[in-house]
């Protein structure tokens, strides 16, 4: 009797694993989208639109990326893109230069101007995050920075499938 049993506890265990998993990702995925909005306030100040300091964003980590490449990461046309980067262009956030191998190509780089708007907008962000953080119990700060590298380990894992 206890051979039959068994089975079916390790198929129940599972299952609750998976319930819970599910739920966690859930929560997760929640508290992420809210933490993001709730940091994105802060970009106001930069005085730019949200998908021009996306694209921005993008050029300064990634770049110097052709306009295609750019469209790509940020999953719009070119068409869309190219009135993005003449935005950026004009407010001296980024330059486009060709390319050394390729004539043809053009390639958006970012200015020392758009690195700094985009600095300056991170540190706002992290300021108001630290604000935050900084209120916690110690033993709760402790749990944060575990789950911290928790998400991390479970991003690193998405990248690799």
């Amino acid at each position: 009797m206890a051979t039959s049993t068994a089975p079916r506890r390790r198929v129940a265990s599972a299952a609750a694993s998976a319930v819970s998993a599910e739920s966690i990702a859930d929560q997760l995925h929640s508290a992420a989208i809210h933490l993001l909005r709730t940091l994105r306030k802060e970009d106001d100040a930069s005085g730019l639109s949200a998908p021009r300091l996306s694209a921005l964003s993008v050029v300064v980590f990634g770049g110097p990326l052709t306009l295609g490449q750019l469209a790509g990461a940020e999953q719009v046309r070119p068409p869309t893109m190219t009135r993005i980067v003449t935005g950026l262009e004009k407010e001296g956030l980024v330059k486009r230069i060709g390319d050394a191998r390729d004539h043809r190509l053009t390639r958006i780089e970012a200015t020392p101007k758009g690195r700094r708007v985009l600095a300056a907008g991170r540190a706002r962000r992290v300021k108001v995050l630290t604000a935050a953080v900084n209120a916690l119990e110690a033993s709760k700060l402790a749990e944060l920075d575990r789950a911290v590298h928790l998400i991390t380990d479970v991003i690193a894992a998405m990248r690799h499938k």
